[in-house]
């Protein structure tokens, strides 16, 4: 708007002759700006203005920082969050560790039984039951120990011909009883007694276990014929004839399920006390602390002929290295490690026979039982000899059999001595 008059004024050509008063102009009102409300950021107190005290200002930031004095006013700090100890943000409640703790520990649990369930049902369906005791007659009365008849036959089962040549076990057909031993599980200790396969037996009546007839008893014979004529049933039902003493469970391994399972652990750590070599079993050992392999320790149990007291050393030596073996066997390192357990497990339970009444449990308490003898819990000795008898076989001192079969029978310590 022009607020001048159009005829013209001072210093436009005005006709009057001095110049114009002043005039006054009209006030113009400047439209007012809207108010705007205060912004509330991170830190800032609304009241802090108020707080400044009646200091003037300009709403102009002068570049002090919030807080610091103006207008001769005396600032303060605004207050700021302050996180608690263990939380997650603004807002959030603190984790509680002891609810996670006690979660994550009951899921450890319940995992790690999942996993010991299901391992025991696997191994359980390896296992081969198949020794049927029932058909075992005129049995002994039951005792206060566990026993077990452990025994290591030939058996060339599953052998490839150049698995049988390396592990110089031959070609022979059918299996023969290599070693057998008593295993009984007391209280007031365990005990490993030897049966030398040429012991002087007397083979009784029995029922045959295929054919379910009765056979007469056939009257002296070498321990290892009763295996040979009617495999694991009859040789239970000789053991238990010529000693009076009932055999609760039976264990059998033949040659590649022996050699496998000391594989499987990676060797079996032994001291063998002198040296020797034979030709017929592959044997060549040094006298010392060694690993051996499965190869090694089957030669090792296996050999006879290097010995002046043959079969006899041979039974030590197997009593020896099957405790050294179940010593490595029963360990943390070995059960509680699948990628050693499953191996193991895999190479034992293929060609172990057993009676169709053990479970993998009371194979687990065989196991810690020779354990237990190998770390001196326990006695391991030959059944008591008097001497030789026909066909060179050797034979029982009987009057020592019975007290010993008696100890066993009664839990009692083992205090017979064998002489060989």
């Amino acid at each position: 708007m022009n607020d001048w008059p159009e005829d013209g004024g001072y210093g436009r050509g005005n006709a009057n002759s001095q110049p114009e008063g002043p005039r006054r102009m009209s006030h113009v009102q400047r439209p007012q700006v809207p108010q705007q409300p205060p912004r509330h950021d991170q830190g800032y107190n609304p009241n802090f203005t108020q707080a400044q005290g009646s200091g003037y200002d300009s709403g102009y930031s002068s570049g002090q920082v919030y807080g610091g004095p103006q207008g001769g006013g005396s600032g303060t700090v605004p207050p700021q969050y302050a996180p608690g100890p263990g939380s997650g943000g603004p807002g959030r409640p603190a984790p509680d560790w002891r609810k996670r703790i006690k979660v994550g520990s009951i899921v450890l649990v319940v995992g790690v039984l999942a996993w010991g369930i299901g391992t025991y049902a696997w191994a359980s369906s390896q296992m081969r039951n198949e020794v049927d005791l029932s058909k075992v007659i005129e049995r002994p009365s039951e005792g206060d120990c566990t026993t077990y008849l452990i025994v290591g036959s030939d058996s060339r089962e599953g052998m490839s011909a150049e698995e049988k040549k390396k592990l110089h076990t031959g070609s022979a057909a059918g299996k023969r009883t290599d070693s057998m031993m008593i295993l009984a599980a007391c209280s007031s200790g365990n005990t490993m007694v030897s049966l030398p396969r040429d012991s002087w037996v007397t083979i009784p009546s029995f029922v045959g276990s295929e054919s379910g007839k009765t056979y007469p008893a056939r009257g002296g014979s070498k321990l290892n014929a009763a295996y040979a004529m009617d495999g694991p049933e009859l040789l239970v039902r000789t053991v238990e004839f010529n000693t009076g003493l009932r055999i609760d469970h039976y264990a059998e391994i033949g040659f590649a399920g022996f050699a496998n399972i000391v594989d499987a652990l990676g060797g079996v750590e032994l001291n063998i006390e002198k040296g020797f070599k034979d030709k017929k079993s592959g044997a060549d050992f040094q006298a010392g602390t060694q690993t051996l392999n499965g190869e090694q320790a089957l030669a090792f149990v296996r050999t006879r002929y290097a010995f002046a007291q043959s079969d006899l050393q041979r039974t030590k030596n197997q009593q020896k290295f099957l405790s050294a073996l179940a010593n490595e066997a029963a360990t943390p390192g070995t059960i509680l490690n699948p990628f050693a357990l499953y191996p193991t497990l895999g190479a034992g339970l293929d060609t172990l026979i057993v009676d169709k009444d053990m479970s993998l449990y009371d194979l687990g308490k065989m196991f810690f039982a020779m354990k237990g003898i190998s770390g001196g819990d326990g006695k391991s000795m030959n059944i008591p000899i008097s001497g030789k008898a026909p066909q060179n076989s050797l034979k029982w001192d009987m009057p020592k059999v019975k007290q010993l079969v008696q100890q066993i029978q009664n839990d009692e310590k083992v205090t017979v001595e064998a002489d060989h």
